[in-house]
């Protein structure tokens, strides 16, 4: 059984399970089912983890924020052009801390999916991250962006306005920023589309989450000019968050319930609610010219990590 039919029977199960007229004797079966494809979930390859990156019913950056904020001002625009609205955040509080807070949106269906363009800022989008950080930046609050994008959109328009200018200017400008950042990559994050809000002090990964410099597809499409051998890139990319902490690319990964975060997203949110408490309490003990430093040297020394 691959993931797919796996995740579909787990959903089955669980939708079964609290069905008022199920007996004891069925609950009981199910469970020991369950118990069964949960082992099937131990030692899933790099194809699978794409797969659950990616599933539709994987929380999304507005459930992420919901949970874990209080008090959000949404904001939008970047001043010079239009909104985008496949960058979501704005100003909020996390334990009584003002924080800026922002991510790319998806969408949960085809609607949202369009008018959140799939996950993939144009410029405007990330002109609008940077003036949301400058802005964190200048007020002293620390800043948290949740990575899930499939890369920055790559339109003849998008190109026009200045897309390749904008992801360049998010990463220098990220690099100097005097005031904390922690990123997380909760679903898939691919190229510079997902660098541009990931230049961080502390980077996470959730368990299932995949971070790469393009997409499965992309890379068997250039390699080998045959986009269905994606499930064979997987493997080559290193691109779950278990390769890349090995590479000291990521600081962390941040635990997920069996079969992917959306079989339980309380316990995700729960265990990332955690890291962020003690994240910040690390990083407030240092002045905002170390943090910046830091964050700087962090990304000079991954290619000496990995090397190692």
């Amino acid at each position: 059984m691959n993931i797919r039919e796996i995740d579909e029977r787990m959903t089955a199960i669980e939708t079964e399970r609290w069905q008022t007229e199920v007996t004891p004797e069925r609950i009981k079966e199910l469970e020991q089912e369950y118990a069964g494809l949960c082992r099937e979930c131990e030692n899933l390859s790099a194809h699978d983890n794409v797969y659950l990156a990616r599933h539709k019913y994987r929380p999304k950056v507005d459930d992420y924020i919901n949970a874990l904020f209080k008090d959000l001002f949404v904001q939008r625009g970047d001043l010079l052009s239009r909104e985008d609205q496949s960058i979501f955040g704005g100003i909020a509080t996390f334990h009584g801390i003002p924080v800026t807070v922002l991510g790319h949106r998806k969408g949960r269906n085809i609607n949202e999916n369009l008018k959140y363009n799939f996950g993939m800022p144009e410029p405007e989008g990330y002109r609008k991250a940077l003036r949301m950080m400058k802005q964190a930046e200048k007020f002293g609050r620390p800043i948290i962006t949740f990575i899930d994008t499939p890369g920055a959109y790559p339109g003849l328009e998008a190109e026009q306005h200045g897309q390749s200018n904008a992801i360049a200017k998010n990463l220098a400008e990220m690099s100097a920023i005097r005031t904390p950042i922690i990123s997380i990559v909760t679903g898939e994050g691919s190229s510079g589309g997902a660098l541009a809000i990931g230049v961080a002090n502390k980077v996470f990964m959730l368990e299932h989450a995949v971070y790469s410099v393009l997409s499965p597809e992309g890379f068997a499409s250039i390699l080998w000019k045959d986009s269905a051998r994606a499930d064979e890139a997987c493997e080559l990319m290193k691109l779950t968050a278990q390769d890349l902490l090995s590479f000291g690319v990521i600081d962390g990964i941040i635990p997920e319930p069996i079969g992917g975060a959306h079989h339980d997203p309380e316990a995700v949110f729960k265990s990332i609610d955690r890291m962020i408490l003690k994240e910040f309490n690390a990083l407030k003990k240092m002045s905002p010219n170390e943090i910046a430093r830091a964050r700087y040297e962090k990304f000079r020394n991954i290619d000496r990590m990995a090397r190692k």
